[in-house]
């Protein structure tokens, strides 16, 4: 056997450029590998904490956006609960039946049959990423129906997706929506028809049923809690989601969800709009209210020229946060969505979480660590 020695040089070059390109290979294991206790304890402690997160960097070239997506642990069939993240999507199923109606556009005013609150669709959608409002969701579900939020987003190439039910209320999973009273003009009003959904079908996915009790009308019930009926919207389906609303242009058109120009600026406003600037109390309300990657655990105000544009979700235990961030000072930007359960006790319902002590301050780390890596990184 002949054996070609390569020169010493060389050899030292293809070592480092080896060794520099698995340091490089997964930004995400580099954050979490962080000595930062509040990262540390939740790596500690992995197998507790369902954990799921994807970033990306974002590179320009010329023309064209590049895409490098990096995974930790991300599995659609591992479930978790996505809470409020699902009123992202419906607020953009809104936004596209709208542009599809020309009797009624974001400023129709509007009420549901048998409640006292008069809104807008421009309104409810500010309440939603303002401050994560659920009567404001339940409404535009109400609008909408369960199927037309599903068949739109499964359109347009995000899925795996389910919505079942509204949040926080106790007709949550009524196929039914109630019906519209809207005010055509000043002097005119119409009122929608009910829609009738499909029943959802139970869920078949790891981690479906999870801990192991949860109480169920003030008595506690030992099993664990089935989640088969429930909302699905996982990680990549989410992170998918939000690269369509922010790089609409770097899809198909058969992929672009179709909203207007106003209507997508509408919509990209509310999203990093902070609760302050909408007359929500700062006191309750304060800028990292729902903004969880990066400040999350800090009630000082978001530096003005770093934009978050994200939606959040927090129940059962479960803290997710779906963000596109950018800085407009050192002109970097990437996005993140990290899901993790905090939930020591194993029992579900009984407001026993850890999301102030463990998970929030872990995501707002984990934001500060990828920014952090994005100022380092070349472009």
């Amino acid at each position: 056997m002949t054996r070609t020695l390569l020169p010493l040089t060389l050899l030292l070059g293809l070592i480092l450029t080896s060794c520099l390109f698995k340091k490089q290979q997964n930004p995400i294991e580099e954050a979490l590998s962080s000595k930062n206790p509040l990262i540390k304890r939740v790596m500690d402690s992995l197998h507790r904490h369902e954990l799921q997160i994807r970033y990306t960097q974002i590179d320009r070239k010329k023309d064209s956006i590049v895409f490098t997506d990096y995974d930790f642990q991300v599995a659609k069939n591992n479930y978790f609960y996505p809470a409020s993240t699902v009123k992202f999507p419906v607020v953009v199923a809104t936004l596209e039946k709208l542009n599809e109606l020309d009797s009624l556009s974001v400023d129709t005013r509007f009420y549901i049959e048998g409640d006292s609150v008069e809104t807008t669709f421009a309104k409810a959608i500010s309440e939603i990423f303002a401050v994560s409002d659920n009567a404001a969701n339940n409404r535009l579900i109400e609008f909408l129906g369960q199927d037309d939020v599903n068949r739109r987003l499964h359109t347009r190439g995000i899925e795996p997706f389910r919505l079942a039910h509204r949040l926080s209320v106790p007709d949550a999973d009524d196929i039914t929506t109630k019906p519209l009273v809207i005010y055509l003009n000043d002097s005119t009003i119409a009122t929608s028809k009910s829609i009738i959904n499909k029943y959802p079908t139970a869920l078949d996915l790891n981690k479906i049923k999870k801990r192991i009790a949860f109480y169920e009308d003030d008595s506690l019930q030992l099993g664990k809690f089935d989640f088969s009926l429930k909302n699905y919207f996982p990680i990549a389906s989410q992170h998918n989601l939000l690269k369509r609303i922010i790089f609409p242009e770097t899809f198909p058109d058969k992929e672009r969800f179709k909203l207007n120009e106003a209507q997508r600026k509408l919509l990209l406003d509310a999203m990093y709009t902070l609760p302050k600037n909408l007359g929500y109390d700062t006191s309750e309300y304060y800028d990292s209210y729902v903004k969880f990657f990066m400040f999350g655990d800090s009630t000082d105000p978001i530096p003005d020229y770093i934009k978050i544009y994200n939606k959040v979700g927090y129940a059962y235990g479960t803290l997710t946060d779906c963000a596109y961030i950018k800085d407009v000072k050192n002109n970097i930007d990437f996005m993140v969505t990290a899901a993790i359960l905090v939930n020591d006790n194993q029992v579900f319902n009984d407001n026993t979480y850890e999301y102030d002590e463990v998970g929030i301050p872990f995501l707002a780390q984990l934001g500060r660590e990828l920014y952090n890596y994005e100022l380092k990184r070349e472009q």
